[in-house]
């Protein structure tokens, strides 16, 4: 039993280190329908402000345009992370559950979004590419970072399930909000040509759809081997203190 528990911990590991390699690559291409792949619409808003709550504090939220989007998830940043210091401690923001950074249209159907580098920090999406010719291809107004606000427990599900490669869909309003409480206050960007501080859509979720999910064998695959893994290091834990 021993011996038996030892190879499965080892085989469940490498496979866990190999899959959470790649089990966030992006897709090519024609995995999407690039056909609602297009530009966001934005449209005039009726919305009035408002306040709501989370975690304890009331903002106030102040619609600037309806807000409708299809794009290719390529980063994210969760708002809670261990590292990020700003939105909950320091901020008291617990409107802003997560920041997708997505891709649409020509970024996608040309394939560039798959050659160019992509990270994320507490705040800020970034892209990046080693030549020249890559750079060209790609289009600034052909992606964004979006900082999704909601106080719905059923729409944060759906956003924190997102992940790289996955088509997602959602609907809202661009708002600026507010921390009376505390005096914390984010606008939102209303053109996809700006760059640089307060280019990010801020938008409050209204609707939320994962359309097409990526690497879903890869993932699953994923969280078998994770627990395969642990698993099996609580068995030989256990065997070891028997024996």
């Amino acid at each position: 039993m021993f011996k038996l528990t030892k190879w499965t911990f080892f085989i469940s590991l490498c496979a866990w280190i190999a899959l959470g390699l790649t089990k966030d690559l992006l897709p090519k291409q024609d995995y999407y329908d690039l056909s609602r792949l297009n530009e966001p619409v934005q449209k005039a808003t009726t919305a009035r402000p408002f306040t709501t709550e989370a975690g304890g504090q009331t903002y106030v939220v102040t619609p600037v345009f309806d807000y409708d989007l299809e794009g290719v998830v390529v980063s994210y940043h969760d708002a809670d992370s261990f590292f990020d210091i700003w939105h909950h401690k320091d901020w008291k923001d617990f409107l802003n559950v997560r920041d997708l950074c997505v891709v649409w249209a020509g970024n996608v159907s040309t394939g560039v979004y798959r050659e160019v580098g992509w990270d994320h920090d507490d705040w800020t999406c970034w892209v990046q590419w080693d030549n020249a010719t890559i750079g060209e291809q790609f289009v600034w107004r052909e992606f964004s970072n979006n900082h999704l606000l909601t106080d719905a427990a059923q729409i944060a599900r759906k956003v924190m399930s997102a992940e790289p490669g996955d088509h997602v869909h959602f609907a809202g309003v661009l708002a600026s909000y507010a921390n009376p409480g505390n005096g914390f206050q984010r606008g939102t960007s209303v053109v996809r040509e700006d760059s640089g501080n307060g280019a990010c859509e801020t938008v409050f979720v209204r609707e939320f759809e994962i359309v097409k999910k990526a690497n879903r064998h890869l993932r699953a695959a994923y969280t078998v081997a994770k627990w395969l893994t642990i698993g099996s290091v609580i068995l030989l834990i256990l065997l070891a203190c028997i024996v």
